[in-house]
């Protein structure tokens, strides 16, 4: 294979922005030992008082973390989350700003994130530290991932703001950090046991358990385990602009198994290592759209899905190491009675095999210099039954050269990605070699004495390949797509206060103003019949947009609390490709304004929480006229909660009215959602 002209320059590149990182450090380092001894001295105390920042009396919602990160960030954890009525990590990331969850429809629908409405692939989604891969279609199903094991969800637009990462959290326009719970210990404790039951509408039984256990001194072991059946039936109404209908959806039920295995511990050196052990089972109906008065579809779907993961993380002095690898293998079956073959019904298998390694290596050059060095490669290889499929298998190699300058004051971070890419099918090589080089600057200041503000802004540029749909999939691919470019701007603030001794107890605001652009944006084109499609490239898109997140929580009285969440999104994405039809128009699923308002209040040991989700007008195609218009929807929800103890067993109740007011609506056209819908959980904690 030869070495080409792209992959040299790359190489080039790398170097020269290696030797221009080291110059800025050096120039950094006189400039701050031009300063006074007791300047440099207090530094690093100064770092530390705002990575600290009142840490203890509001650490339930991650102050310290969102105030000094240099990237928009968004945090749901702990009992933010038992809060929510949400049943899944779809159900809960609906409550951050800037984004758009593409629901499908009823508990057992296809349910993908799209940040800043840049398009569901350029959001990666990371499971404790690894990213969640999928090569065939590039999307991850949230409604796959129950709240019962998941201790936090992170959103960061732009990526994580460290820089000790694999070389895959530099790799996305977004990503979406999934932390399951960990062992935590009282004194005394070895064993704790958490099992819980849900039920309620669409048939719903949701048993879970999870068992904690501390093996030894420095080794924990967690297990997690989870059953759940519906038959995902709800009634909705259909409209056709003559008469209403009211039918029943009956094509949306679900049968799940979920079984975890972790362990994590500490070695002698101080070293640590975790390793997990994750499967996954689903038998499930594919909701289809309602078009022409048809409500029930035959489709069917099963999935296999399992990984093992594992991580190692040694510090020895100035240098700290991070290594992780990964095996995952998907099996996926599709079924479609409807459609009869020369061999049959209609029937497809997929089987889809990663393989990922990763090292980082982090290098301290000062108390306020740090550089890191991570390496990742990752091959994917996906079998089909399709005719005259290409059997594609794809290697990629990322490298990232990042460094980081941390001061009193002000907080600089800077990367260099390299991804290099080649793909091959049974026929021979797909393409020749592919090597990208983006960069990501971002930084953070503190412009006052008030540790409570601090200003961010951060650029990036990357890209996304095609996934394996996209290119090979016999109806659809498309081998000479080129990838989706995108280059992101954002310029925002927070500020976070606390209060002693007073009602008000804390108040936090942060707001970005942003402007993204993709170029050659991948699209699916109708070919001569509705069965055969084609992928292209397809013009430029740019969208602005302001998120605003605003948060406050009340001490009433010495038993009365009261908190409540706000986010509002203004947003702008349009098709700027001057030779398009629907040039300036708002491309699909957009809204204009959207939002959420969270309250939560609480007395002893009851606790009530409301919610309410809005999303503005839309369009369902490019083109925005009359035709395609999809009207404003949203939602009230209403949850009542009762903690207790018996025989000094910690009990919880939970009771949950979802869309409280019945609205009709759809996320998607023609997918219309349930109305009002029922949800009871009691939870029992030794």
């Amino acid at each position: 294979m030869k070495r080409s002209k792209n992959a040299f320059t790359g190489v080039k590149s790398i170097f020269f922005t290696f030797l221009a990182i080291i110059w800025l450090g050096m120039f950094m380092a006189v400039q701050s030992f031009a300063q006074t001894d007791s300047i440099k001295r207090n530094t690093t105390d100064s770092v530390n008082k705002v990575n600290h920042l009142k840490e203890v009396q509001i650490r339930k919602i991650k102050i310290t973390k969102r105030q000094t990160s240099s990237t928009p960030l968004q945090i749901l954890s702990g009992a933010e989350l038992e809060k929510l009525n949400s049943l899944s990590v779809a159900d809960a990331v609906r409550f951050f700003s800037g984004v758009q969850l593409k629901d499908y429809g009823g508990i057992g629908g296809l349910k993908t994130i799209n940040v800043r409405s840049m398009g569901t692939n350029h959001t990666a989604v990371f499971y404790d530290g690894v990213q969640l891969g999928n090569a065939q279609n590039g999307q991850v199903d949230l409604g796959k991932f129950s709240l019962d094991n998941i201790e936090e969800i992170e959103l960061y637009n732009g990526q994580k703001s460290s820089i000790f990462q694999s070389a895959k959290g530099f790799a996305s326009a977004s990503s979406l950090y999934l932390t399951s719970k960990q062992p935590d210990f009282p004194a005394g404790r070895t064993q704790k046991i958490r099992a819980s039951v849900k039920g309620g509408s669409f048939g719903l039984i949701n048993p879970s358990l999870l068992w904690q256990s501390k093996i030894s001194k420095n080794v924990y072991s967690t297990l997690s385990a989870e059953y759940k059946n519906a038959n995902g039936k709800y009634k909705f109404r259909s409209t056709n602009g003559v008469y209403d209908t009211t039918a029943v959806r009956k094509d949306g039920y679900i049968e799940t198994m979920r079984l975890e295995l972790g362990l994590n511990g500490v070695l002698p050196d101080s070293s640590k290592w975790k390793v997990k052990l994750y499967g996954y089972k689903d038998n499930q109906g594919l909701p289809g759209a309602v078009v022409n008065n048809v409500f029930a579809f035959s489709q069917r779907m099963w999935n296999k899905n399992f990984f093992a993961q594992s991580s190692y993380e040694k510090n020895v002095g100035k240098y700290s190491l991070l290594a992780t690898a990964k095996y995952a293998n998907d099996n996926q079956r599709y079924l479609n009675p409807d459609i009869v073959t020369v061999d049959g019904l209609q029937e497809n298998n997929f089987h889809l095999q990663e393989i990922y390694v990763s090292l980082a290596n982090k290098f301290k050059i000062t108390n306020y210099w740090d550089v890191v060095l991570s390496t990742d490669y990752q091959r994917n290889d996906l079998n089909a039954d399709l005719y005259r499929f290409s059997y594609p298998v794809r290697n990629t190699i990322l490298t990232a050269l990042a460094t980081q300058f941390r001061f009193a004051k002000f907080d600089i971070q800077a990367n260099l990605l390299s991804t290099l890419k080649y793909d091959k099918t049974q026929s021979g090589p797909a393409d020749e070699n592919r090597n990208e080089l983006t960069p990501t600057v971002m930084l953070s200041w503190q412009p006052f004495n008030q540790k409570e503000f601090r200003l961010r802004s951060f650029y990036k540029s990357i890209f996304r390949m095609p996934t394996f749909n996209d290119l090979y999939y016999t109806n659809y691919g498309f081998t000479v797509l080129k990838p989706e470019y995108t280059k992101q701007y954002d310029l925002g603030f927070t500020y976070i206060k606390g209060y002693e001794g007073r009602i008000l107890s804390q108040f936090s605001i942060q707001a970005d103003a942003y402007y993204n652009k993709v170029k050659n944006k991948i699209v699916a084109v109708p070919g001569n019949s509705q069965a055969r499609w084609s992928m292209q490239n397809l013009g430029l898109v740019e969208i602005k947009g302001i998120d605003v997140n605003i948060q406050s929580a009340w001490q009433l009285t010495d038993y009365i609390n009261f908190t409540t969440g706000l986010t509002y999104t203004y947003q702008k994405a349009i098709d700027a490709d001057k030779a398009s039809a629907s040039y300036k128009d708002l491309i699909p699923y957009t809204p204009i304004h959207s939002g959420s308002f969270l309250a939560s209040a609480a007395y002893r040991n009851f606790s009530m929480n409301y919610s309410f989700i809005y999303t503005g007008e839309r369009y369902n195609q490019s083109t925005n006229n009359v035709y395609n218009y999809v009207q404003p929807w949203y939602t009230h929800d209403l949850a009542l909660h009762c903690n207790t103890k018996i025989n000094s067993r910690e009990i919880r109740l939970t009771a949950e009215i979802n869309n409280l007011l019945n609205q009709d609506y759809e996320v998607i056209t023609n997918f219309p959602m349930p109305g009002r819908y029922y949800r009871f959980g009691l939870t029992y904690n030794y």
